[in-house]
């Protein structure tokens, strides 16, 4: 069984780069790579975050590390656009990474929540990074997600979900211990912040349009948890309509936050 949820099928790869356009005006204020020159991103996936990172910082050079060679395979063709742009492409478990160049930066974008030992991969970041180079990792604090009313479909759902999550090893609150794995990894002048999202009738069409993505978000483990018995098929559909529900309530509300962490090798 794959300790990733979400899994690899063509409908979440594409779910990938949605997210990056939808989460990364939370997620890059706080991200700054512009005196780097070459960034190491873990857990690259398909691309999506490397799109942003390769717009931002024209300057950098990009060496991605990813443990699913279908990832990577996908990745070289949503990035044919930076045909010009030097990006390494390295199919590695990041736990046990090793690199020939090292980096002066270092970017992780929901990637911990996925690992038994997240520290593991830290620790080789850290190992594969030039002194005076700095990280920044953005993770999941689940436990933070609250909504408006209280739907017993999206209840049962979210439960299973991130139940099934620590069955696989994963870590759906990983963000709360961000400052204390990357210490332990031996990173310093560690910092953390906060964003997500809190939204209600307020801003109706950014409400819904979150409601969407997190309908996407949600439905990516459908396939996981039906294949092991953790949800049936109407607690999925119940899930989509309650979301739905939320987006057009005249008291919805949807409130997450995520957390982010910048550091630097000594």
């Amino acid at each position: 069984m794959s300790n990733y949820i979400h899994g690899y099928i063509p409908e979440e790869q594409d779910r990938l780069l949605d997210q990056a356009g939808v989460l990364g005006p939370m997620i890059y204020p706080w991200v700054d790579f512009s005196d780097k020159h070459h960034v190491l991103e873990v857990g690259s996936g398909v691309g999506a975050q490397s799109q942003v990172l390769l717009s931002l910082y024209p300057q950098i050079d990009l060496t991605c590390v990813e443990i699913e060679e279908k990832q990577i395979e996908k990745a070289k063709s949503n990035l044919s656009a930076f045909w010009d742009r030097n990006i390494q492409y390295i199919n590695q478990d990041a736990s046990k990474m090793n690199l020939e160049r090292k980096a002066d930066g270092a970017f992780i974008c929901w990637v911990l929540e996925h690992l038994s030992e997240p520290s593991l991969m830290l620790e080789q970041v850290f190992d594969n990074m030039e002194s005076t180079g700095t990280i920044f990792v953005t993770e999941v604090f689940n436990s933070s997600f609250q909504f408006i009313p209280k739907l017993p479909g999206l209840s049962d759902y979210y439960k299973a979900y991130n139940n099934f999550q620590e069955e696989l090893g994963g870590n759906p609150d990983v963000g709360l211990i961000l400052g204390n794995l990357l210490q332990k990894a031996g990173f310093k002048d560690i910092e953390l912040r906060r964003s997500g999202f809190h939204l209600d009738q307020t801003n109706p069409e950014e409400l819904k349009k979150i409601a969407i993505y997190w309908k996407g978000l949600m439905k990516s483990g459908a396939e996981a948890m039906l294949k092991n018995g953790k949800v049936s098929i109407e607690t999925v559909r119940q899930m989509e309509i309650d979301l739905d529900q939320i987006a057009e309530h005249p008291e919805g509300v949807l409130f997450y936050q995520f957390v982010q962490a910048k550091a630097n090798k000594p």
